[in-house]
Parts: structure tokens; C-alpha cells; sequence
């Protein structure tokens, strides 16, 4: 991954966990790494523990970001939150994606998608 994708992937992160924040989800952990790869948020709301997948581009003129959450990568996803809850005895929880599209110093649009798997 080039260092701009890099960038641009942490900028999106920070805009979800932002959005999210601002919506009354307190954000728990970022960017935490599992057996079975990296969640990008832990947020909770209520007694639900949520893992959010979040997914940015530049511009979806003819793609959109959500699109590259793939049966790999959801399977990925579960087995990375199921993970993650049985080490910290969660209960309750859901999966969700994040898609934000654009860059710094442009207003991103963010598309929220609740229980993806």
C-alpha cells in the first residue's frame, strides 16, 4: 500500500470515528489487531459493542467504497470481532461499515451501514 493510500485510509478513520463520536457512540479502541486482522473502530452504544469496518476513497464517480468489503474481508471481519469478544467477554455486538468519500480539506459524505454480516 502506497504511503497516500495510507494516508488517506487513516484521514477516513479518523472522519468515521469522528461521525460516530458525534451520534453518542463512545469510541473504545482503534486500529486494534487480531489473530485474524485489524478492526478499524471498537465503538459502543448501549450494551452493544460495535466493530466498524471503515472503507474511503477519493472519489466513487463509478465505484463506491462499500464495494470493497468482499466475502473475504467480511469473513475476516466476523471472525476478527468474534475474536476480540471472547477475549474481552462480549456479549453483545454487531458489525458494522463505514464508507467515506473523499479527502482532507473537502467536505467527506459518510454512508453508515449497520449490521453488514
Amino acid at each position: 500500500m502506497t504511503k497516500y493510500k495510507k494516508e488517506i485510509g487513516a484521514w477516513g478513520e479518523g472522519i468515521a470515528a469522528d461521525w460516530l463520536a458525534g451520534r453518542g457512540y463512545q469510541i473504545i479502541a482503534r486500529n486494534v489487531r487480531t489473530p485474524y486482522g485489524e478492526i478499524d473502530i471498537i465503538a459502543q452504544q448501549g450494551d452493544v459493542t460495535i466493530f466498524v469496518e471503515v472503507k474511503t476513497l477519493t472519489s466513487s464517480a463509478e465505484f463506491f467504497p462499500e464495494k470493497n468489503i468482499t466475502r473475504a474481508k467480511q469473513r475476516h471481519m466476523l471472525n476478527a470481532a468474534q475474536s476480540y469478544s471472547a477475549d474481552h467477554e462480549i456479549d453483545h455486538f454487531q458489525i458494522d461499515a463505514i464508507a467515506v468519500e473523499g479527502r482532507p480539506g473537502i467536505q467527506p459524505v459518510i454512508t453508515h451501514f449497520e449490521n453488514v454480516i
